[in-house]
């Protein structure tokens, strides 16, 4: 077989993978066993014999041992920046089999957690996932954290305080209810705890931002941590949708850092989010005069605005609450941002959750679309799209528009359901109808306050279509196949960021971004897809994550800190104790406390139940 590229004499690789099974997203050559990689790009894709002329004396030889391997995985909507700012003050209950186990990790972290400082779990489960079925108590969170701060939010529906958050929040009876918000009172007025999204998730976010941050210099730290765990999962590439307390240029400062240290472990295109209501145009041509889409490199660069453009448009997804009506202005609103950015060349993304939102939002812009003679002339794309019809796909088709699609629904299920009924989540979102369009559709996370970061839970959620629990939510006629879903975590992403012609596949002069996985994801049986992992992860011809028998070819990282951070107890997405997890997971919704205490007991800890955590489910506040 010949070789895909023609090596010149001298251009040895820097990194050879070989005895590998590649699947490399690229028809033109849909399977290799090798790949050479020189200055970060693929040099060489095929057989031994076709990188076997790139082999020199300062080649790095990795054998793959026969195992899968595929393109990195890009997250075309999440929240890394934040998150990475974040990730070393969060307990994470991503994947976590019981509510018991999470209550005693709350526990211990509380203990260890320094005066001033708080326990915070943000988002990544839900309570679904528990083998109880239910949420803490706030006499549970009470009872484990009696002076600690702890600060619980549940989706996008609402958070859990403990007496000692309340305090340093400064919620009292006096305190009034938010727009959108409630603080939930007993008879005497007095703040219980809870704080729900009626339906605007704002209070929620409002209120987590009181909580202590890292300094500039933990926040590095914290990043690189993040930007690592997610390589633990295959993940080289991510756009960031920005968010709520996410202002340009501050909060970017920590993330331009590290790229220019070259740092950066996980390529980044970025969005802007206008933060203040009736300020949002200001913001937009603040930054058209400073910053430009595309400007950047590699790893770090402006891939548009969104995904937000305006606060009066927005459309909570708490589908707790019915569907919220737009406001008066919003099409004005909307049409006023979309017309600036169009007229300067900014793509953009926006938050549409329903389709009723997405018809307005079509409306404003095929009232442009006419005024330009055509097109809107910019690469633009709806968020989430849970409820979006055939006919609002068609229109958006038309007007050049894509979608990105997240596994929101894996997590919220249950609510959906009540509300609109079993047959309307078969198509919540109608993935397989978007695709028969021919509209791009990306896939990711929208982590990490609500669905995980973990890219295998959602590549489960597209091909199997159960939730977390076990709920069928789609049937046959809503699922893709494995090598599609694969697809629109990586190919599709890099169209969505404008990169599609520099990653993606595995492809010669591509980025050489390449993960080898703990287990074959296209024979796997269905219910082991969630717990695949990579075991080495390369970006840019870097090693930046590697375990089991490859474990310490990867760079160390600077050691966490603070270092009572619950990640350097517990680090982030679940792992049980001696690899229980592959046999007893949130998927299969039959774990129990029993578990967790047989394993302390077998280190030789004292330990009685919960130690005396309450845990009787009629005291659960919902």
């Amino acid at each position: 077989m010949n070789s895909v590229s023609t090596p010149t004499a001298g251009s040895a690789a820097d990194l050879v993978v070989r005895n590998a099974r590649i699947h490399t997203g690229d028809p033109a050559r849909p399977a290799a066993s090798a790949v050479a990689i020189r200055r970060g790009v693929f040099v060489a894709v095929g057989e031994e014999a076709d990188v076997a002329g790139h082999i020199g004396p300062g080649t790095r030889i990795v054998d793959a041992l026969g195992r899968r391997a595929i393109p990195g995985l890009n997250d075309s909507h999440t929240h890394v920046i934040r998150g990475g700012g974040n990730y070393l003050l969060e307990l994470r209950w991503d994947g976590v089999p019981s509510l018991a186990i999470a209550l005693r990790m709350l526990k211990e972290q509380a203990e260890r957690t320094p005066q001033g400082q708080w326990v915070r779990v943000v988002g990544g489960w839900t309570a679904e996932q528990f083998a109880e079925r239910r949420l803490p108590t706030l006499r549970e969170l009470n009872a484990a954290a009696p002076d600690t701060p702890v600060f619980v939010l549940h989706l996008y529906q609402s958070a859990l305080l403990n007496r000692a958050a309340l305090e340093a929040v400064g919620f009292t009876r006096e305190s009034p209810n938010p727009p959108g918000g409630q603080i939930t009172r007993d008879h005497a007025g007095n703040p219980t705890g809870l704080l729900l999204a009626a339906p605007s998730a704002a209070i929620l976010y409002s209120t987590l931002a009181k909580g202590p941050v890292l300094d500039p210099a933990q926040q590095e730290v914290s990043t690189r941590h993040f930007l690592r765990e997610l390589n633990r999962f295959g993940v080289t590439s991510a756009i960031d949708a920005a968010g709520g307390f996410q202002s340009f240029p501050e909060n970017y400062g920590v993330i331009m850092r590290l790229a220019e240290r070259g740092e950066l472990t996980v390529r980044i295109a970025y969005h802007l989010f206008p933060q203040t209501a009736g300020q949002e145009l200001e913001d937009l041509r603040r930054w058209i005069t400073t910053v430009s889409p595309g400007q950047g490199d590699s790893w770090l660069r402006l891939n548009g605005a969104g995904e937000n453009l305006t606060w009066s448009a927005a459309d909570f997804e708490n589908f707790a609450e019915p569907r919220p009506e737009p406001t008066a202005n919003a099409a004005r609103d909307v049409e006023a941002a979309a017309r600036l950015l169009i007229e300067h060349g900014w793509g953009f993304r926006l938050h549409a959750t329903y389709d009723e939102t997405i018809r307005q939002d079509l409306d404003v812009f095929e009232k442009i679309a006419a005024d330009l003679g055509g097109g809107l002339g910019v690469p633009w794309l709806f968020d989430h799209a849970e409820t979006v019809t055939g006919h609002s796909l068609d229109r958006i088709r038309a007007l050049g528009g894509n979608i990105a699609v997240q596994h929101r629904m894996m997590y919220q299920a249950k609510p959906f359901i009540e509300r609109y009924g079993r047959q309307a989540a078969r198509y919540a979102p109608p993935i397989r109808q978007m695709l028969a369009t021919g509209i791009t559709v990306g896939a990711g996370t929208d982590a990490t306050r609500v669905a995980s970061y973990n890219p295998w839970v959602s590549l489960y959620w597209l091909t199997v279509g159960k939730a977390i629990g076990g709920t069928q939510l789609y049937g046959a006629d809503n699922l893709v196949d494995r090598a599609t879903a694969l697809a629109m975590y990586t190919a599709s992403g890099a169209k969505l960021s404008g990169e599609a012609e520099q990653k993606g596949t595995v492809t010669v002069g591509k980025y050489a971004d390449l993960a080898l996985l703990s287990a074959d994801y296209f024979t796997v049986p269905d219910e082991q897809i969630p717990h695949i992992e990579s075991v080495l992860t390369i970006a840019g011809g870097r090693i930046v994550y590697a375990d089991d028998d490859h474990e310490g070819f990867a760079a160390p990282l600077p050691p966490i800190a603070p270092a009572w951070s619950p990640v350097a107890h517990y680090g982030g997405y679940y792992s049980a104790p001696d690899g229980a997890n592959q046999a007893r997971t949130i998927f299969d919704a039959v774990a129990d406390s029993a578990e967790h205490t047989r394993w302390r007991e077998r280190r030789g800890e004292h330990v009685t139940s919960l130690d005396g955590l309450h845990t009787d489910p009629l005291d659960a506040c919902f």
